[in-house]
């Protein structure tokens, strides 16, 4: 039986982050358009890390049953190490999604019931990351629902129930909090390829291959950037503050291009890639909130 430090390491605290940045970036967004509700953003940012947890758990849980974590490089799995059965993790997976369309509910009924179905699509989207008969998590659409879920959704959808209005501003910090999303995963699937290919996993980084998943993790980061001005350009250039991620990024950056680190020394790029979103999502409402206030 798992010990509670176990549970707590198979949920994997270090991804939280990119649960948390899309809500600050999408709270900021409300708050430039006077219409922030903190209570909905709490709400919001409940959905959006029990959505992540069930993630994770359901990861460990589709990868353990079908042995392709045996030879894992990175956190401890709990299936796939022995420390917990495969019901046991389904059933923390599948409370951690309930819970979550629970809360969505709670937001739903007070401000659209139509963000119901965008909801039971997260929901889906989680399990069958790498659930399921065919996970798209196998056929490298991996990223694209990461940049569409944990960027576009979670942000638009953030300032959405706080304001009931779509704002170009909220589409632009989605844009750039989605890229870095991406940015873990592929970093993580970079660091996998070996495994993955033995394991029969196509992601997107065994497609592309060592060199082109390098470049694209930095295209990745430079379209953050980009994001950035757009957001300036929407709201205020106080977002400038977002800058304040470029130090995590940079080394990040110069050990995946640079460097060309492999295996476990890619493992700081996924720390510094969650730092960076979570920073710039920080400095997009500090940002916006200096603007408000001058």
């Amino acid at each position: 039986m798992a010990t509670p430090a176990q549970w707590i390491a198979g949920a994997r605290p270090r991804t939280l982050p990119a649960a948390v940045a899309p809500v600050l970036a999408g709270t900021a967004v409300a708050l430039w358009e006077d219409g922030a509700v903190w209570w909905k953003a709490l709400l919001a940012l409940a959905v959006s890390l029990l959505l992540q947890v069930g993630v994770n758990y359901a990861n460990d849980y589709s990868d353990g049953i079908r042995g392709t974590d045996s030879d894992r490089v990175g956190p401890m799995r709990l299936v796939g190490s022995g420390a917990a059965s495969p019901r046991a993790v389904k059933a923390a997976a599948l409370g951690s999604l309930a819970a979550a369309g629970v809360v969505g509910l709670v937001l739903a009924a007070t401000t659209s019931w139509w963000l119901v179905a965008v909801g039971a699509l997260c929901i889906l989207a989680a399990w069958y990351y790498t659930g399921g008969s065919r996970p798209y998590g196998y056929l490298g659409l991996g990223e694209v629902m990461v940049f569409v879920f944990f960027g576009l959704v979670a942000v638009i959808g953030t300032a959405y129930v706080q304001t009931q209005a779509f704002h170009l501003a909220a589409l632009w910090a989605g844009i750039g909090i989605g890229a870095l999303a991406c940015a873990i995963l592929v970093a993580n699937n970079l660091r996998d390829i070996p495994t993955d290919r033995v394991a029969g996993k196509r992601t997107l980084a065994v497609v592309l291959g060592e060199d082109r998943t390098r470049h694209l993790y930095g295209l990745l980061v430079d379209a953050a950037v980009v994001a950035l001005v757009g957001v300036a350009l929407t709201t205020t250039w106080w977002v400038v503050l977002a800058l304040v991620a470029a130090p995590p990024a940079v080394r990040a950056v110069t050990t995946v291009l640079g460097d060309r680190a492999t295996g476990p020394a890619l493992i700081p790029v996924l720390q510094q890639t969650g730092q960076a979103e979570l920073l710039y999502a920080a400095g997009i409402l500090a940002g916006v909130t200096v603007g408000v206030l001058t």
